[in-house]
């Protein structure tokens, strides 16, 4: 007997059919994603903790220069647009240039209406890794991405065979190495704790078996 399809009301809710987004729905996720990114930033460098991949390099960078990570972060990205462009493709560097320059006028923006009088490095790392895993993941279900290094890894891997993961993880050994020279160790080390958890939130929650929207 040939097998038929399942009526559409059959089907799994976690697979929706392919639905595009609509301007305005993805206006408020790049504004939702870049503001929990910019808390996470934020947390980051009140309890003077640093991250991985290009956010991380801004960071330290902020530390021991006169440019904030906003400038940084922006400046930063300019060389990856021309890999993205290549890689992925205008419209995808299009979105995440406008990711990228949200999440620089919101790290300028926050710390003017909210101030951390008290922050534990732990409960800072873990948090920032919690905001910001949950606003990466806005930002891609939506397209786009906040650039980088993770858009030069892709190219590394098209380009020469090293896979993509193993670029990132040399980029952030050398980051937190470079963070040691210049940071308290134990504010390093606390840091991880939120490199991690911002990979395992991204690992566990964006799937794209599961989600289909674009």
């Amino acid at each position: 007997m040939a097998r038929t399809s399942p009526p559409p009301d059959s089907r799994e809710p976690h697979r929706p059919s392919r639905l595009a987004h609509s301007p305005l729905e993805d206006a408020q996720a790049f504004v939702l994603g870049t503001a929990l990114c910019a808390l996470g930033v934020q947390l980051l460098t009140a309890a003077g903790l640093v991250t991985g991949q290009t956010a991380g390099l801004g960071i330290l960078l902020s530390y021991v220069t006169d440019w904030s990570f906003g400038v940084w972060f922006f400046v930063l990205n300019l060389p990856f647009y021309v890999l993205g462009w290549v890689r992925m493709g205008p419209r995808f560097v299009w979105r995440t240039l406008v990711a990228v320059t949200l999440l620089s006028v919101m790290s300028w923006i926050l710390p003017q209406v909210i101030a951390f009088e008290r922050i534990e490095p732990l409960a800072a790392s873990a948090l920032a890794g919690a905001v910001t895993g949950m606003g990466l993941i806005v930002i891609f279900r939506h397209g786009a991405s906040l650039g980088g290094i993770g858009i030069l890894a892709l190219w590394v891997q098209e380009r020469f065979g090293v896979q993509a993961g193993w670029v990132q993880l040399g980029f952030d050994g050398l980051l937190f190495a470079a963070a040691f020279a210049v940071l308290d160790p134990r504010l390093v080390t606390a840091s991880l704790i939120g490199a991690v958890i911002v990979n395992l939130i991204i690992a566990v929650n964006h799937r794209r078996d599961r989600y289909v929207g674009r």
